[in-house]
């Protein structure tokens, strides 16, 4: 680690989660807008949300006070177009199953977005499924993703998101609709587009021409966030805003562990040594190396244990 300079001296842009880290609900996250506000980088915000265009959400920012444009904002519905344009040549017909975002994001690919009524009516060839989560999704919805997939189209998944914050409680999220249509095929997706698989961010670096490595991704839930930017090789930073709290970072296994931990998004621009950001990444890895070494330590004794049964086995006495 270098030393000096603000934490985001280091990086050449930030993408940013927003559930948990800037929002919750319709407010802001104390601290947020005003540290965004105030950052001199580039900002993509990232989410798996894949219902929503990126306007809806860029409106969104900026009735909270953040400055965002919809070109600033990426999807796990733009990340699964994305992840199709490197399969599929353009003009392909992708059945789109979830929100509005789901199908604006193939249309804005270059793809023929076919919703399922249309496919229901004129039994309409598809090339590829992309599968997001929208409130109107429908089981004959479902059904028609599961006949395509069935008949041999691709099945891109926008993020397996097993369930959904709303205001009255949880919901069933994408990973819930994706396992029935899973049931119904007796197999997983293909691809997924949405963290904690890499394309969501791999988009992001992309948007940004930068290499993934001089990006910091910012977010708060060590299973999404923090693993797919470990899978996308970026450097993390856990805000203890949202889901995960320190006690989870400290027993997080290697690939869901931050390069930074701190209570919010303030740390941004505070300098890692004097704000104790470095201290505090230094005491999480020290506790990790203690803990991966306990349990080395238990598997070799484990091994040794069998191995002395083994050869009493075959050498008795």
């Amino acid at each position: 680690m270098t030393s000096g300079g603000a934490l985001t001296s280091r990086y050449d842009a930030v993408v940013c989660d927003l559930d948990g880290v800037v929002y919750r609900g319709p407010a802001a996250v104390p601290h947020a807008v005003e540290a965004l506000t105030d950052l001199d980088l580039p900002i993509i915000y990232a989410t798996n949300n894949a219902s929503r265009p990126p306007e809806d959400v860029a409106l969104h920012l900026r009735e909270l006070g953040v400055l965002c444009t919809a070109d600033a904002v990426a999807t796990s519905s733009q990340a699964g177009s994305w992840v199709l344009a490197h399969r599929l040549p353009s003009g392909s017909a992708v059945l789109a199953i979830g929100g509005m975002g789901v199908a604006t994001a193939l249309r804005e690919g270059g793809f023929v977005p076919v919703l399922p009524a249309q496919r229901r009516e004129a039994d309409l060839a598809v090339a590829a499924v992309l599968q997001g989560y929208g409130p109107a999704v429908t089981a004959a919805d479902l059904a028609e993703a599961a006949y395509a997939v069935q008949g041999g189209a691709l099945w891109v998944a926008t993020n397996l998101d097993a369930t959904l914050p709303t205001e009255r409680g949880i919901a069933p999220g994408n990973g819930s609709l994706v396992g029935a249509v899973q049931n119904a095929v007796g197999r997983a997706p293909d691809l997924v587009a949405g963290k904690p698989a890499p394309p969501l961010y791999l988009l992001c670096a992309d948007r940004l021409a930068l290499d993934p490595r001089r990006v910091l991704a910012v977010g708060d839930r060590l299973d999404t966030d923090i693993e797919g930017a470990v899978a996308a090789r970026m450097d993390s930073l856990l805000v203890l805003t949202g889901v995960d709290d320190l006690r989870a970072c400290l027993e997080a296994p290697p690939q869901r562990r931050p390069t930074f931990v701190a209570p919010d998004l303030r740390a941004l621009h505070g300098d890692p040594r004097s704000s104790g950001l470095v201290r505090l990444a230094e005491a999480v890895a020290a506790v990790h190396e203690a803990r991966d070494a306990r349990a080395a330590a238990h598997r070799v004794e484990g091994l040794a244990s069998r191995a002395e049964v083994l050869l009493s086995q075959v050498v008795p006495g």
